[in-house]
């Protein structure tokens, strides 16, 4: 387990304990928006943004609001980071006025200096290696729709948050990308099988992968990569993708990336081949007719709407978690 004090900067920062506690959390705050009022006070916490975003900015200030605290909005080329200011002044200056930091930013490292000079706990928004807090969203939305599908009577949220054990999460497209190596890395702590399907020239980090695999021989997951795409998908539980170009790429790429990745396209033919009661997910922005076809985005197999409300959840319950364990040690 990669463990860096309670900061939550890539996936297996949390125990696999931990990480069932935070889903098992984000089950309650799905059943009541106020379960917990962490920050009323009301507290503050910092959401910094370097890259555009939707789903990650709603979230998060609603998020905050929701636990009783204030989202303090940060535009970072408005901010004296724009300007030359070190990441350390910057945290030693944050953690004086906010209970929490969440940043959205390009390099990996950037969030490790942060969080090296933060006594508060630094959450990555994501990054261009990782996107943490989309794949715990992801398994919390898993554990929602399964205990719904299953047909299993579960009498609690630890009961759903186990019953995701030993399922099976497929992702085709960029092996490369911060989806593929969060979901390596969420998917082993959380005891899910993981697929990496994608072309040779794109696989996922060696290291994360390795990582992953650790991992995995404590939690009982499979963790593969393979550029078989039929193999793959067959009798998968989660079939996922992302755009084929990532956030901050140069339009240059994309007629190339889209010859490479044309045979890794989600069709309605290929989710066929995965469980009969498998799911459809997606980080979003979706672009229909590239990475999936309308028909499997919009059709009864998808579930990335349910996904994209579970950002909400699964963050406050990670915010929620953090910050009380940072407050007891104190």
């Amino acid at each position: 387990m990669n463990r860096t004090r309670h900061h939550f900067l890539r996936d297996d920062n949390l125990s696999p304990e931990e990480y069932a506690q935070v889903l098992e959390l984000a089950l309650h705050f799905k059943d009541d928006l106020f379960y917990r009022r962490t920050f009323a006070g009301p507290r503050s916490v910092a959401v910094i943004f370097d890259k555009n975003s939707t789903r990650t900015r709603a979230s998060f200030a609603a998020g905050v609001t929701q636990l009783g605290g204030y989202p303090l909005m940060v535009e970072s080329t408005t901010s004296q980071l724009s300007r030359g200011e070190s990441i350390c002044d910057t945290a030693r200056v944050l953690e004086r006025m906010v209970e929490t930091i969440v940043w959205r930013t390009f390099q990996q490292a950037d969030v490790l200096e942060m969080a090296k000079h933060s006594s508060k706990p630094v959450i990555n928004a994501l990054t261009d290696e990782f996107h943490p807090c989309q794949v715990l969203a992801d398994l919390a939305t898993l554990a929602y729709v399964n205990s719904k599908k299953s047909g299993q009577e579960f009498k609690n949220n630890k009961q759903k948050v186990a019953g995701i054990r030993g399922k099976t999460l497929v992702y085709l497209g960029d092996g490369a990308n911060n989806m593929a190596h969060s979901y390596l890395l969420g998917c082993a702590t959380a005891g899910v099988s993981v697929r990496i399907v994608c072309p040779k020239s794109y696989s996922p980090n060696l290291q994360i992968v390795q990582d992953a695999e650790e991992i995995a021989q404590k939690t009982g997951a499979q963790v593969i990569v393979t550029d078989d795409v039929n193999a793959g998908v067959e009798g998968a539980d989660v079939v996922a993708t992302d755009a084929w170009l990532s956030m901050g790429m140069d339009k240059s790429e994309e007629s190339e990336r889209t010859d490479e990745f044309r045979r890794f396209q989600i069709t309605e033919e290929l989710i066929a081949q995965a469980d009969e009661a498998a799911v459809f997910m997606h980080c979003l922005p979706a672009y229909r007719g590239k990475e999936v076809l309308e028909g499997v985005i919009d059709g009864p197999q998808s579930v990335v709407f349910e996904e994209a409300e579970f950002r909400l959840h699964a963050q406050k319950a990670l915010m929620d978690y953090l910050y009380t364990q940072t407050t007891c040690k104190v």
